[in-house]
């Protein structure tokens, strides 16, 4: 289910500090955003950013860009991420068909968290790991890494063969992994759902 808009969300994202309005004029630059050459990790579809913001202060060298293209989201991630004071985090208010026109060969790594299934085949071409997107990731990542962590078994699946097909190694792979694991920076939807069933991630390097 969609948030509901904040009442003053376009001010906030107007202006904080945090978001990057034009994003596309420092394609292969970011480095001037950060004035650093930090590795850089984006997570696409943030949601109200519980996993970026945790991973950015856990890891101060590494500098991470959350994409998420709703207001009602994005609006809520920044108020979580103001009350902190970071120099190695910022956001993006684009939808993830934009990412060529905003990073060139410059990402290290690349956080898919609970993306939508699209379960329908007609929707296939939707799906963040289908091949339309990943032509779209080999043109951002510098290093081929994807992360993936999804509740949708049939998603998972999916993403296997077609990550596979593509050319990509599976580094790790957890068919439950807070069974598997215990230190773990979780999504808010994560919160939620691991305490329904199983949480499935891969690592995929090409």
């Amino acid at each position: 289910m969609r948030l509901r808009k904040l009442k003053n969300s376009k001010e906030l994202i107007d202006n904080s500090k945090y978001i990057v309005l034009n994003p596309s004029e420092y394609k292969g630059e970011w480095k001037k955003v950060f004035n650093n050459s930090n590795p850089i990790h984006i997570e696409i579809g943030m949601g109200k950013g519980k996993f970026i913001l945790e991973n950015a202060i856990k890891n101060p060298n590494i500098n991470y860009i959350g994409i998420e293209k709703f207001d009602s989201a994005i609006s809520r991630a920044i108020k979580k991420i103001e009350n902190y004071k970071l120099d190695n985090i910022r956001l993006i208010r684009i939808d993830a068909e934009e990412l060529s026109n905003v990073f060139n060969s410059e990402v290290d790594t690349l956080y898919l968290n609970f993306s939508d299934p699209w379960p329908k085949d007609r929707h296939e071409k939707r799906r963040l790991t289908h091949k339309h997107f990943l032509d779209i990731y080999d043109i951002i990542l510098k290093n081929k890494l994807i992360i993936q962590k999804t509740d949708n078994r049939k998603l998972f699946e999916y993403s296997i063969c077609s990550l596979v097909d593509y050319g990509y190694k599976i580094e790790k792979i957890s068919l439950d992994l807070h069974k598997d694991s215990q230190d773990i920076v979780t999504t808010e939807y994560e919160e939620k759902f691991m305490k329904i069933g199983p949480i499935y991630m891969a690592i995929y390097k090409k």
